[in-house]
């Protein structure tokens, strides 16, 4: 719960000063970063939906990019330990928030479909096509689909911040001569994390608009 506060409140401070001073025509590097921010979330949005559809969902794609994002690279740059408990760590490295994202994305989704279809077209459209009996392994696909969205952030944050923990513990395990040795590693292990956590950010929000046109899109 700390955790996820602080990487909230580091998303919140960040986007207030890059938003500082907008102009109409960007004059500044700040103004840039965060349009091209974005940008990139909204053409992932409307990359599985409709413009018309995308519209409405761009600004959660662009808040869920940005936490994820902040939120997966937020153990690398900082962990806080007080008596054994790690206070401040990588949200995304806790199954409980990256099921809760899972979860709200996919009650988001549901409560689209009902908005735009009516409870019995989005009924029919989720659960009775391409026939009735295919009501029980929809449901399973709906159980799988929220299981494998959180799961897998968890899963490739968490092993991360292992193998960079485990890297870290042999390098200081025999004095110097390891940690000029395993140093290189350490950096490279670093920078490859926070590729994986931005393709994560990435998949997640793809994965999301995915779900929620799946929802919205009457077959």
């Amino acid at each position: 719960m700390v955790a996820a506060t602080f990487a909230a409140l580091v998303v919140l401070l960040v986007v207030v000063w890059l938003s500082r001073n907008l102009q109409v025509r960007p004059t500044s590097k700040k103004q840039a970063v965060l349009e091209s921010i974005i940008d990139f979330s909204n053409t992932t949005t409307r990359g599985s939906m409709s413009d018309n559809d995308a519209a409405s969902f761009k600004l959660y794609g662009f808040v869920l990019f940005v936490l994820i994002f902040v939120s997966n690279q937020l153990g690398l740059m900082l962990q806080v330990d007080v008596n054994g408990i790690t206070y401040i760590k990588s949200p995304t490295a806790d199954p409980m928030f990256t099921m809760t994202l899972a979860l709200f994305t996919i009650a988001l989704s549901h409560y689209a479909g009902v908005k735009k279809l009516g409870f019995g077209g989005y009924f029919k459209n989720t659960y009775l096509e391409p026939f009735v009996f295919w009501l029980p392994l929809a449901l399973f696909e709906e159980f799988s689909n929220f299981l494998t969205l959180g799961l897998r952030l968890f899963g490739v944050i968490y092993a991360g911040e292992i193998l960079l923990k485990l890297v870290g513990g042999l390098a200081f395990s025999d004095g110097i001569v390891t940690m000029i040795g395993l140093a290189p590693v350490e950096l490279i292990w670093q920078a490859f994390s926070i590729f994986l956590g931005a393709i994560q950010a990435y998949v997640f929000v793809t994965l999301t608009s995915v779900y929620i046109n799946g929802k919205i899109s009457a077959e």
